[in-house]
């Protein structure tokens, strides 16, 4: 590991790892919980948001109670658990990650999924070596990503902050990396729609090899 390279923070879900399709029924599963209407893969796209439940105060007009979140949060992550099984690696991201690796230069993995359900989900795909640090959420879901940044770095001293380039699918990725002082790219194949993404002003890729690309222009 060395400064003067360029170091890519992954995001999981939605970026490196397909799973739309299964949040949207698990997302469904909790709307139906409580009486809500389901809601389209591009009316997802248009709204979602992090913190979570601020994604739902955009469909319910109010942010749900307690006992509401709780109640959604249980039901989307036992469906979404029944869903995932089916899901793969995005195209093209095993062996981005591997040329990266190769190039000898470092990644790491830092996702709002818990964190002990993320680390087998990795390792199941034969990718946990390409990384020097898998992260995923301790703690209670709903919040963002911004202080397991924080986190996420510290663990990482041999990395510049200024050579890091966070790739992800959500706002909350890039204002996670704005957080640290790192740099960031956007991804729009995942939960967010170009649109949404454009608001916050970072260069965001079609795909994830042009990801990288920007990840690599950003620091040259």
């Amino acid at each position: 590991m060395g400064k003067h390279e360029t170091h890519i923070i992954w995001d999981w879900n939605g970026t490196l790892y397909h799973d739309l399709d299964a949040v949207i029924a698990a997302t469904n599963a909790a709307f139906a919980e409580i009486g809500l209407a389901p809601i389209t893969l591009d009316r997802y796209r248009e709204l979602y948001c992090v913190p979570v439940p601020r994604f739902y105060e955009r469909l319910m007009g109010r942010l749900p109670t307690q006992d509401e979140w709780l109640q959604m949060d249980v039901v989307f992550r036992r469906r979404y658990e029944e869903q995932q099984v089916g899901c793969e690696l995005a195209d093209g991201a095993a062996a981005l990650l591997e040329g990266w690796q190769t190039a000898g230069r470092t990644q790491s993995l830092l996702s709002l999924y818990g964190h002990e359900s993320l680390l087998p989900l990795v390792s199941r795909f034969g990718i946990a070596s390409r990384f020097v640090r898998v992260q995923g959420r301790v703690g209670p879901s709903g919040g963002g990503k911004a202080e397991h940044m924080v986190r996420h770095l510290a663990e990482l001293p041999d990395v510049d902050v200024a050579r890091t380039v966070v790739i992800g699918d959500a706002v909350d990725d890039a204002l996670a990396a704005q957080h640290v002082g790192a740099r960031a790219v956007l991804y729009s194949g995942g939960s967010h729609s170009h649109a949404s993404l454009a608001e916050v002003g970072v260069p965001i890729a079609d795909t994830l090899a042009e990801a990288v690309e920007l990840a690599e222009a950003l620091t040259a």
